[in-house]
């Protein structure tokens, strides 16, 4: 199993060509074809206007249209440098619902953490967990912050028995079978004891897939919620890739409550790659 399509979304922030460089260095791992979709803020509800302010949207309309063609222009030069098959799209319409559409025909996503401090990294709220939500396809989440200096050797799975991280680990299969150290870890609220058969039985399906795994469990504190738990295991481990399942919760509960989910959104440390 290989990806051989992968779809990189491409805006205006300052961490876009950084996530366009991830992604063509992904296509030439697996020979995959690559397709930009350049997908940005949208401003539907504007006012009527006079005549300068007619002028200024003219001129906003020309700087939007001037970013796009750097963006394109860039996508190109870098996969051309590598060699790569290629597209690039700008669909038009609502950007989640172009952009889920568009992603349900790709094998893996690459797709951004928004970046508070970049307005430019905006699209609309909670974008690309809704298009995590909505594709059906695993995604992998490119943070803000910091340079990725590796991606897949160190992998750990965050496991907890649901359908999602089943779904996660299986879309993950292609960088598991690369990785030199795969970890497959449980967080275990205080006081229980883990199940230790169910990690046997992950272990020995990557096994099956020639992935060799080790298992563990760690301790969750009542003051310390599973996210962050998950962050400090990255951390002590020396990870650079988490692999987990995305909104294992309802969504009214995640939203209330935050879930692990919004929590790796808000505050990752490493790429993750999450499904649905």
């Amino acid at each position: 199993m290989n990806y051989k399509t992968l779809l990189v979304h491409i805006d205006d922030s300052r961490r876009s060509s950084a996530r366009v460089e991830i992604a063509v260095e992904l296509a030439q791992r697996w020979d995959a074809h690559l397709i930009g979709l350049y997908v940005v803020c949208q401003d539907m509800f504007r006012p009527l206007f006079n005549e300068d302010e007619s002028l200024r949207l003219a001129q906003a309309e020309a700087q939007a249209v001037e970013r796009q063609r750097t963006a394109r222009d860039a996508f190109l030069a870098a996969a051309e440098r590598a060699g790569r098959s290629i597209e690039w799209r700008t669909p038009s319409g609502p950007a989640l619902d172009a952009a889920t559409l568009h992603a349900r025909h790709a094998d893996l996503l690459v797709l951004g953490q928004e970046d508070p401090k970049d307005p430019a990294a905006y699209i609309e709220r909670n974008f690309v967990g809704n298009l995590v939500l909505g594709a059906g396809r695993p995604a992998l989440v490119i943070p803000y912050a910091g340079a990725v200096r590796t991606l897949g050797e160190n992998i750990l799975i965050a496991w907890d028995g649901s359908r999602e991280a089943a779904r996660a680990m299986a879309d993950a299969l292609p960088l598991l079978k690369r990785a030199r150290f795969v970890g497959v870890d449980i967080v275990q609220p205080a006081g229980q004891h883990a199940y230790v058969p169910e990690g046997i039985d992950v272990a020995a399906w990557l096994d099956a897939h020639g992935v060799r795994a080790s298992f563990s469990t760690t301790p969750k504190h009542v003051s310390v919620g599973t996210g962050a738990t998950l962050l400090n295991r990255v951390s002590d481990l020396h990870v650079d890739l988490l692999v987990m399942g995305a909104y294992g919760h309802s969504r009214t509960r995640e939203r209330v409550f935050g879930g692990v989910t919004r929590t790796m959104l808000e505050s990752m440390t490493v790429p993750v790659l999450m499904a649905h």
